[in-house]
């Protein structure tokens, strides 16, 4: 049973390289892919350095887009999603999501933040569908249409398509993990408007699905 890391990062330059890091050292993981999505500082550059191997593309074309240029890399049977900015990611991580996996009780987990920063933990107890950390069997996205074009919905998407197809996954809780809010990578504004642009981004998905 072979996973693959896929990491879709855009200007994630300053934590990209510890995500990488504890993914290339688990014994579960056979392939790390990060996909630079149009990133202009030098993600991709410490993405490589760090021992992944990187898709650099030209231009930004939303989560979406990234996570499924990702995916034609590798030829794993399972995919392990997980955001370019997290705080605190370990080795007990990786090993709490595959776990379920492993052991044959599911097809998917999704991982949710507990006891890393209020704010993220907050978040993921109103919305754990919109969460980025999650296995996913490969051959499912063959299944599933205009995935690359869904942007932040993505996640959205591959909740409703094992619901719709009543595909069994486990919610897994990852202990001290967090990520860097939007707003302290950007300026509080700027991090606002990027936010808002993430959320109807997921409104858009609704309502053309």
């Amino acid at each position: 049973m072979k996973f693959a890391a896929v990491i879709p990062a855009y200007n994630e330059e300053k934590t990209i390289a510890q995500v990488v890091s504890v993914l290339k050292a688990s014994p579960y993981i056979q392939q790390v892919v990060v996909v630079s999505d149009g990133s202009e500082d030098k993600t991709a550059t410490v993405a490589a350095n760090s021992g992944a191997l990187v898709v650099n593309l030209p231009e930004n074309v939303g989560k979406g887009g990234a996570m499924m240029a990702g995916i034609k890399q590798t030829e794993a049977q399972y995919i392990i999603f997980l955001d370019a900015d997290l705080i605190g990611l370990n080795a007990n991580h990786v090993e709490k999501m595959v776990e379920p996996i492993l052991s044959g009780r599911t097809d998917m987990t999704l991982g949710v933040f507990k006891k890393g920063r209020a704010t993220t933990d907050i978040a993921q107890k109103v919305a754990p569908y919109l969460s980025g950390q999650r296995v996913v069997r490969a051959d499912y996205f063959q299944r599933m249409e205009n995935l690359d074009i869904a942007r932040f919905g993505v996640e959205l998407a591959l909740t409703r398509f094992l619901e719709e197809n009543d595909i069994p996954y486990e919610v897994v809780e990852l202990q001290d993990l967090s990520h860097v809010m939007k707003e302290e990578k950007l300026g509080f504004w700027r991090g606002v408007a990027a936010r808002l642009k993430m959320y109807w981004e997921i409104l858009t998905y609704l309502l053309r699905n």
